[in-house]
């Protein structure tokens, strides 16, 4: 599997590598967006690490122009500032998770092994797909696809997790503690404000093949349920 790290800073370029090629990953290194775009034009790596704060092009300009690219790709958002709002933007753009300067190597590499994992399951494929509808909305559980009314909504798997559990388990509110248990390592802080964030991606994506849909319902105080259908069953 491929690493791309994206990041202005050399030395720290050179330990993440290390880490990486001891897990034996295929790692390239690129200092700023503008050389990282450049290449991922031609070839787009397994998954991205990617800084924040870079000079020339920034690290949420780069997750804009890879996401018109691929919704698949797993990135990694890296930052010096702890500030919340540049966690939600991170995520709102196309990020699928956020580690703020100083962190640990090993956590990292759990973080990143976790994405790979989900990645690989969405490219499996055995020939007998499972698929799970609920009203117009349909998941095919193995290429980890969604279809509504029939029109394919790209998602990144995060996103896709998230949508699972809610539509599994119709008309039940999944509070905000249980949608992280689902799609974080054990042990990670993530706010809850991280999930509000991609459940508003969620909903935008679907928005956009269909104004009117409403499906994914806000339990104030509580969490998240998908609305119950009549016509639900899996195949």
């Amino acid at each position: 599997m491929k690493v791309a790290i994206v990041d202005d800073e050399a030395d720290l370029r050179e330990t993440i590598h290390f880490a990486f090629k001891r897990e034996g990953y295929d790692v390239d290194e690129y200092a700023d967006g503008l050389e990282a775009w450049s290449r991922f034009q031609n070839r787009l790596p397994d998954l991205i690490v990617l800084d924040v704060m870079m000079p020339g092009m920034d690290g949420l300009e780069l997750c804009r122009r890879v996401r018109t690219l691929s919704q698949s790709v797993p990135i990694l958002f890296l930052s010096s500032r702890d500030e919340e709002i540049d966690r939600i933007l991170g995520l709102e753009i196309g990020g699928d998770d956020y580690m703020c300067k100083p962190f640990s190597l090993r956590e990292l590499v759990v973080r990143t092994k976790v994405l790979f994992r989900r990645q690989r399951a969405r490219e499996m494929d055995a020939g007998n797909s499972q698929t799970h509808t609920a009203g117009f909305l349909t998941l095919d559980l193995d290429k980890y696809a969604v279809y509504w009314h029939g029109i394919r909504i790209e998602l990144t798997v995060t996103e896709f997790l998230l949508l699972k559990m809610l539509v599994m388990n119709p008309g039940v509110v999944k509070t905000r503690e249980v949608l992280i248990d689902l799609v974080y390592p054990v042990g990670t802080y993530i706010s809850a404000r991280t999930i509000d964030t991609h459940i508003k991606r969620l909903r935008k994506k679907f928005e956009k093949v269909d104004p009117e849909f409403n499906e994914i319902e806000t339990v104030h105080g509580l969490g998240y349920r998908y609305k119950e259908v009549l016509s639900e069953h899996s195949v």
